[in-house]
């Protein structure tokens, strides 16, 4: 299968408020108020959370029957551990994003333990955004005006 691209693009609105648009979808993102913003939506890190969350479900979703299971539900309980003061610029020895990130999945079925077992492994080898967070080159160029 031939590599697919996928876009997104960002708008500043006001303040901490950025709007996200990709496939004509929108997602408002903000601070909260003890970190600047309005508290209007979810920050940028607390929807990273919930893309891993949700790429996890979808990927459970899409090969549950593969692995012999009947899936009754999901869940992915996520958090992440990130010090404010390396992206705020007050300590240059901290790192700026989360430096752990831990989660529990939930899955619900009748299914036997070892077909629920494989499926929770499957969806860890292969969540491309979990693939993702664990490492992959980010660049970038700059446009004036």
């Amino acid at each position: 299968m031939p590599t697919v691209t996928f876009s997104a693009k960002a708008n500043w609105k006001n303040g901490m408020v950025v709007e996200g648009e990709a496939r004509g979808f929108k997602v408002t993102v903000d601070e909260p108020k003890e970190l600047g913003g309005t508290n209007t939506a979810m920050n940028p890190v607390e929807l990273l959370l919930c893309s891993l969350g949700g790429c996890m479900g979808i990927v459970a979703s899409a090969f549950a029957p593969k692995c012999g299971v009947e899936l009754k539900g999901f869940s992915v309980e996520l958090e992440g551990d990130l010090d404010p003061d390396g992206f705020l610029g007050k300590n240059p020895n901290v790192r700026k994003g989360f430096s752990e990130i831990r989660y529990k999945m939930h899955i619900i079925s009748d299914s036997p333990e070892e077909n629920i077992k494989k499926l929770y492994h499957l969806i860890e080898e292969r969540c491309p955004v979990k693939d993702t967070l664990q490492g992959v080159p980010v660049k970038g160029d700059l446009v004036i005006g």
